[in-house]
Parts: C-alpha cells; structure tokens; sequence
C-alpha cells in the first residue's frame, strides 16, 4: 500500500498529474470497473448557524467574497482533473451552509465553470440546497435558467415555535411561499422536515407532515432530530420527545407517506415513483463523488485502492490553499480490512438492500469478505439475504447504527 500523508505535512504543493499516477499503481483492491461519479460543491456561509447544526457553515459578516471563492472552487477543480479524467459526472449537489445565499451571476459562473471542465451527462441531475429565508422568485427563475433542475428545501418544520427553537431565520409563512416558488420554476424539489423536535407532540409532528404532503412534493427527506457533537444542543441539551414518542412519530411518518404514494427507499428518503434522489443514491450504492469548495470531501476509486480526502474547512485557509495549488488538507487510502464497513454503512440505509455482486464491483472484494458478520446479523434477525439482495430487515432498519457497527474491522 502506498503510504499517504496529510497534505498539511507536506512542505510544497503537489503536482495532481504526479500524484494521480502515484494511485495507478498496483495495490491491495482489483476493481473491475470504476463506479459512477457524481460532483459535490461546497460553499460554507449562512445567515446564522443554527443550534443543531454540524455542517461545515459559517455566519456571514458583511460581504461575502463570492467571486474570490468562485475563483478557487475553479482551481480546485482544475487542479482535481488528473484524478477523474474522462469520467462523465452523473449528478451535482450544490450544498452549504446557504447555496441560495449566492447570486444568480455566481451560480451562473460556477455550472459555466463544471461544463468547461467537465464531461457531464445531458440529463445530469442538478441539486441546489435552498434555505426558506433566502427565497427571492426572480433568483430562482435564475438558477433554473442556468441549470438547476432539482431544489432541496430546508423547511424543518411549519410551527413557528418549532422554527424559532431551531434557530432558523425564516417563519411559517416564509416556508410555504418557498415551497410555492419552488412548484412555480421547478419540477422536481425536495422538502426536508424534522421531527422528534423539542417538545414536539405528536400532533404538532403529524400537521407538519400534512403540511408537507399538501404540495405534492416529489421527493421527502424527514430526519429524526439528533444531539451532533461540537454543537450548541449537545452543549445545552433542550427537553426531547422520549424514545417511545419519537418511534410512534416514525410509525405515523410510515403511514402518512405510504398513503400518499411515497415509496420509502432510504432510512429518511420517500419518493414518488420516478423520484428518487440520484446523487445520494450514488453515495448509498458507494459509488464516486468529487467533493470541491471549503470542507469538502471526497471518494475517489482507482483500479487498485480507493482515496478519501478533505479541503480545508476554513473559507479563508481554503481560498489561500487554492490559490497555492493545493486546497487538500487530508488524504487517505481506504484499508483493505476497512472496506466492507465503508461499504456496508452505506449501503445499509437502503430499505430494499443491495446486489450481493455490488460489493465486489465497488470495493474489489469477495463478499466472503464480509461472511461472519453478514452470518452474525442475519442470527440475529437484523438481517436478511439471498442470492440477489442483501437487506436491513424491519427489526435491522429500527437498530440501524448497531446493525452497521458489526461490519467493523476487529
């Protein structure tokens, strides 16, 4: 295995080209073929950091420097190329922090910039992440206009006391007027909502849902409210629904999106036939994705290893690196006795399972690899297989996290 040094140890910049060959090299794995690869493009600033939040996001103070950051997401991306080279881009996700804080000329620039640099598909799908208080029609129109096909909504929820205990700059009204934008200029949108709030009941968690499924959206994304560590509700713990209510919360969700035609796909995705979010199922099927702009992270797969990295989080320490020819603050090769966690904790988020021949093609491994604790879990009835599928079962899908824990490396 090729050792591979956090790039802050490194005294010069690299050379992409010299290191993309560095991964040609023969190694531990044997992919037969490189998976699909999708974009992620990171910009880092929102109105407030919200309490529950452990994204990479920073409050903006004043002016943003939007094009200074345009200018190195260019040359991150630039200096990416070696690593991907030829590979179309199967879908991009445009996230934050607050993408919907840029301005339609910066957004413009920056799907202008990909298709210069990039062979992507003709009907890539193109996600932007939107926030309620950021919704101006005309600026949407905009990024329609310039290839935005697919908006991700982050409502959280409709109560107004709900939204304020989630720190969240918009009101109730705001978020329908969102939605209603959205429907105007896009076909395709998801709505994200949370549950299990503070103090939430049950009817408070049901009418948001309802709220939801009357604008018909395509696609749901409903996240249980969790405690992020290095955030200020980990710090400040508020007063939760207890474990019994936030189960009959998931029961009624069930329900609900059942009845309403939503196929339930991820362990917080619902669809509509047709719908489903195709950048992140290329991270459930643990395929590729480029990650560009500050804190992003990336997956990379060469014939014989698979690279993780990550930019500096920092705007300003990301700009600067950009700017120096190498914005990579961690790389690491992903280890053999490694790989079939990695997979798995992927993998296991979808409800209908996988392919038992998807583990081979996307980590270049035997699924005997993975025999003992595949057998382990089906013992113990949180899993279930087969010939063609590998899946959580219901009792698997409740205990997820212990479910992906047994795929560890002893």
């Amino acid at each position: 295995m090729i050792p591979i040094k956090p790039v802050s140890e490194r005294a010069e910049p690299r050379s992409p080209a010299t290191t993309a060959l560095q991964y040609l090299q023969p190694g531990t794995l044997n992919l037969t073929a490189l998976p699909p690869l999708s974009l992620y493009i990171h910009f880092p600033w929102c109105v407030r950091k919200c309490p529950y939040c452990d994204f990479n996001s920073h409050e903006a103070k004043g002016a943003l420097p939007e094009q200074e950051y345009l200018d190195a997401v260019r040359l991150d991306l630039e200096q990416s190329l070696p690593m991907i080279w030829g590979r179309p881009i199967r879908s991009i996700f445009i996230g934050g922090g607050t993408p919907s804080l840029m301005s339609a000329a910066g957004l413009d620039r920056l799907l202008s910039d990909v298709r210069t640099l990039l062979p992507l598909d003709l009907d890539a799908e193109i996600t932007m992440e939107a926030n309620p208080g950021t919704f101006e029609a005309d600026k949407f129109r905009a990024y329609r206009e310039s290839g935005v096909n697919r908006l991700s909504i982050g409502i959280q929820s409709f109560n107004a006391a709900h939204l304020k205990a989630l720190g969240r700059i918009h009101d109730e009204a705001e978020a329908r007027r969102a939605v209603e934008i959205a429907q105007a200029n896009f076909d395709n949108f998801n709505l994200d909502l949370m549950y299990a709030l503070p103090s939430q009941t049950m009817a408070e968690a049901k009418l948001d849902l309802e709220t939801a499924l009357s604008f018909a959206p395509p696609h749901l994304s409903l996240y249980h409210l969790t405690m992020e560590p290095n955030t200020v509700f980990a710090k400040y713990p508020p007063a939760l629904p207890s474990d019994d209510e936030s189960a009959d919360m998931q029961d009624m969700i069930a329900e609900m999106t059942a009845a309403a035609g939503f196929g339930h796909y991820e362990v917080s995705a619902y669809a509509q036939p047709g719908r489903r979010a195709r950048h992140n199922l290329n991270y459930w099927t643990f395929g590729d994705y480029l990650g560009i702009g500050a804190g992003a992270h990336s997956k990379i797969s060469f014939p014989h290893r698979v690279l993780r990295q990550a930019r500096f989080r920092q705007p300003g320490s990301y700009m600067e690196a950009a700017r120096a020819g190498n914005p990579v603050a961690e790389e690491h090769e992903i280890a053999r006795g490694d790989m079939g966690f990695e997979f798995m904790l992927n993998a296991l988020r979808l409800t209908e399972g996988f392919d038992p021949n998807l583990f081979g093609e996307r980590t270049g491994m035997s699924i005997t690899a993975i025999e003992k604790q595949l057998n382990e879990a089906e013992g113990k009835g949180l899993l279930y297989r087969d010939y063609k599928i590998i899946r959580p079962t219901q009792l698997g899908q409740r205990f997820l996290n212990d479910l992906q824990e047994m795929f560890l490396a002893e």
